[in-house]
Formats: C-alpha cells, structure tokens, sequence
C-alpha cells in the first residue's frame, strides 16, 4: 500500500470543509476540527443566517412596492403598513433551521468522503501536532481556518439584548422599532436595509462621507439614494464612540458630540481574526500587527507544512475566497498543479436591495491612473425586463482594453446582480473581449441584457469614458 497523507484542518468553515473535500478526493486521510459544526460561523452564525433574512425582507419589499404594477393591499392589518405584517419569531425560525440544515448538508458530504469531524477547539503544538482537548493527532500537513470573530468597540460592548452584533440578532422577538447601525460597510449596509424592509426605523451611522466608502461610488450612490427613500436616516462623517443602555432603549454617542437615540444599536465594525491562543507563533506561524495569519499566493504560512486559509488571513472576507484557498493549499501541499490566487479575478456582492456586484478593476483604479481602461455604464431603468418588472435603479457598468477589448472588469447594481456578475467573471477570468460578449446571445427581455448591450457600446469607435 502506498504512502497515504495525513492532513489535519482546524476549522469547518469554507476554507476548512472545502479543503477537506478536495484532500479526500485525492486520497489523504483527512480530520476537521471543528468547535461549532461543519460550515463554521459562515454557515451557523453569518453568511447563510444573514442572507436568509435578507431573503425576506426583499419579499417584503417587493410586495410594498408593488402599487406601481397596479398590486395594491386593501383593508389591513393594525401595525404595519399595507397590511402587511413580519412574523420575527417565525423569521429566525426559518432563519436558524435553514442554517442547522445547511451544515448537516456539508456534515454528510464530508462523512460520505470519509473525512473525520472532531466537535472541539484545535491547539497547534508544532507544525504537524494538532491537540483538540486531550487528544493529539498528528499530521503531514495543517490547515489553518479558524475564521473571524466580530470586532467590539471599547464602550459599545454587545449585551445580546439592546446592543448587538450581528451573530445576535436572530434572537429578537420583534422587529426593532428603532435599529441604529453603527458601520456602514458591507455588513452595515445590508443589515441596514433589511431591517428598514422589514419594518424598523432605521438611522445608518457612518464614519466616512458616503456608505460603502471601499466599494464601487456608483454603486454605492445609487444604493445610499434608495435608502433615503425608503426613509433612512443616513449620517455620514459620524464616528461613535459609546454605545450606552437606556430605560427604554440606546444612545449612541458620536465623536463630535451629537447623539441619536433607539431601540436597539447594532454595531458592525469590522472582524478580528480567531488565531489567538491556538499556538500559532509558537510554532513559527507568522501574524501581522492585526492577528491575521500571512500567506502567499498559494496558502502556506511561515511555518513548514502549514497552511492557511480564510478570514483568519484577511485575504478577501469572502467564502468564495476562502474555499479557493483552501482548495489551493490542498493542491500545493500534494503536489498537484494549481495557479496561485488571482484576486483581480474575484467577484463579490453585497446582498443589499438593489444587489451590488464586481468584478476585475475598479472605478477608481481608472481614475486614479492605475489601469487604462474604456469604461461604458448604462442605467437599468433603459432595461424593457426592468421596465417591466419596476426596477428603476441600478445600472450595468463594463471596463476594457483600450485596444484590445479585453475585458477587465465590470460592476451590476441590480436585483439577483450576484447572478448576473457571473457573465462578468467569466469574462475576467477567461480573458474574453468585448466583442466576443456582443455576439453572444442575450435573452430579450432580460437584465443580462444590458451586458451584451454594455459590451455593443464599448465596440464603437469613440467610448473611451462614456459614464
């Protein structure tokens, strides 16, 4: 019998179960360590929690904005508008049995692959020892997916009741009458949203000048226009400083001294690695001054035989990203070919309503100089598949070659922009020109239309910046 590898990965998450998939696949005998349950927190407490209420709020949304295709409500129910009313307890419901669901679903697989799932927190003693309670298992190679944990701001610490993070959320009992958000990234964005579809005033408190300040402006514009009619409270260029209890609720108190008052205060400031007290440096695993794990561009760390993969490096917060890590590690310590992670071929979306999608280069890369590029941008509302469904806001934005027509990237704001994008990826990925989108078939009517549009006007001499 041949030599078999041994691989040990300390986290379930998609860095983790991802990698265990593919060591499987190529013969390694393969252990999970993992302290929640397979999927980690992106399935139990994150990703796939957050968009499944995500996912009702825009049916929500959707039924309220429904006048303008002649669907109205008549009648009514007290408390809610339209009479359309949100049933919290049976949203989280939903919400955690879907989640629960999901990472049976991954359990399955993994045990059908023959990988081992060990409940528990894994301790790095070397760089092929992995303690896990009192058991040791030793390895040829490990894995490290440990995740990230949500950052707590000195003075706005979370209680679980009034003041949370977002892994607390699907506790409530009811939609909160006043939702102040503290962080207007990603996280912020969507939750902002949801809550204000769902019911709950909604006040979005803003460090920077607009929200979103790292992703598309466009995008974010377009998005930040929305909310305010819908009836957000946007403020920008208000950093907090403290959260404090209420008798009835919070108050948030910002640098400059203003404060807004609510229900409840949710605090989305950003991710700290889970990488302290596991034995890391001790066994020669490089942290930067934030405590994420340093790799290259095909996962190893500092320390011989250990990879690593996920938010625990801070390559990307994205599953996507981590999953492609893990798969890359797996295939560079057995010694498969493998390319090392492009991130200008990443795409992302934030899962507000409109949805925002990109790909490939930036906006701002363009502007700055980074990368020539033509740039062509055309608004969604020209859409007949919009038109028709009411969609008014959002737009298709596609970047190429100057000369060549080579397509470098591209943003979607739209509904299900998170489906559209992948024509985009592919495109990056593959290097394909705009040309050979043009002559691709679009269905009419349909939103992807307004790619193989987009891809048509950036075919015409003359469009080297038409915005």
């Amino acid at each position: 019998m041949g030599y078999v590898t041994r691989i040990v990965i300390i986290g379930g998450g998609p860095g983790g179960y991802e990698a265990a998939l593919v060591a499987a696949q190529f013969g390694a005998e393969v252990t999970v360590v993992e302290q929640d349950g397979p999927g980690g927190a992106c399935v139990l407490t994150d990703c796939v929690p957050s968009k499944t209420m995500i996912a009702t709020s825009v049916r929500k949304q959707a039924l309220l904005d429904g006048s303008s295709l002649g669907v109205h409500f008549t009648g009514g129910l007290d408390g809610d508008v339209g009479g359309i009313q949100v049933d919290m307890p049976l949203v989280n419901k939903r919400v955690k049995e879907l989640a629960q669901a999901q990472s049976g679903d991954i359990a399955a697989r993994l045990i059908a692959e023959g990988v081992e799932i060990v409940q528990g927190s894994g301790r790095l003693v070397d760089p092929q020892v992995v303690r896990v309670g009192d058991r040791t298992i030793r390895a040829d190679i490990v894995i490290v997916a440990t995740g990230a944990t949500p950052r707590v701001l000195p003075g706005a610490e979370p209680d679980g009741e009034r003041v949370l993070n977002w892994r607390q959320l699907y506790d409530l009992d009811e939609v909160p009458e006043h939702l102040i958000v503290v962080g207007s990234g990603v996280t912020g964005a969507e939750f902002a949203g949801a809550y204000r579809s769902l019911g709950s005033q909604v006040t979005l408190v803003s460090s920077r000048d607009r929200m979103m300040p790292n992703e598309d402006a466009d995008g974010a514009e377009v998005l930040e226009e929305v909310y305010r009619r819908r009836g957000m409270n946007v403020m920008g260029k208000s950093r907090a400083s403290s959260v404090k209890r209420t008798e009835h609720g919070v108050v948030v108190t910002l640098e400059d001294g203003r404060t807004a008052e609510g229900s409840h205060c949710l605090m989305t400031v950003g991710m700290v690695p889970n990488t302290s007290g596991i034995g890391l440096e001790e066994a020669g695993v490089t942290l930067d001054r934030n405590g994420f794990v340093q790799v290259d561009k095909v996962s190893r760390t500092s320390a011989p035989g250990v990879y690593a993969a996920g938010d625990c490096t801070g390559v990307l917060m994205l599953a996507s990203v981590a999953a492609m890590q893990g798969r890359i590690a797996v295939w560079h310590a057995l010694g498969e070919a493998v390319q090392p992670l492009r991130l200008a071929t990443v795409a992302s979306t934030i899962f507000t309503d409109p949805e925002i999608a990109a790909v490939g280069i930036s906006q701002r890369q363009i502007e700055e100089g980074e990368v020539e590029a033509n740039v062509v941008k055309l608004p969604l509302a020209t859409n007949a598949r919009a038109k028709m469904q009411g969609f008014n806001d959002g737009f298709v934005k596609l970047f190429c070659r100057p000369h060549t027509g080579i397509v470098l990237g591209g943003v979607v704001v739209a509904p299900r922009a998170s489906e559209l994008i992948l024509a985009l990826s592919l495109a990056v990925q593959h290097r394909l020109t705009v040309d050979q989108i043009a002559h691709t078939f679009a269905v009419y009517p349909s939103l992807a239309g307004s790619i193989t549009e987009a891809a048509r006007r950036l075919m015409l001499p003359m469009t080297s910046a038409v915005i």
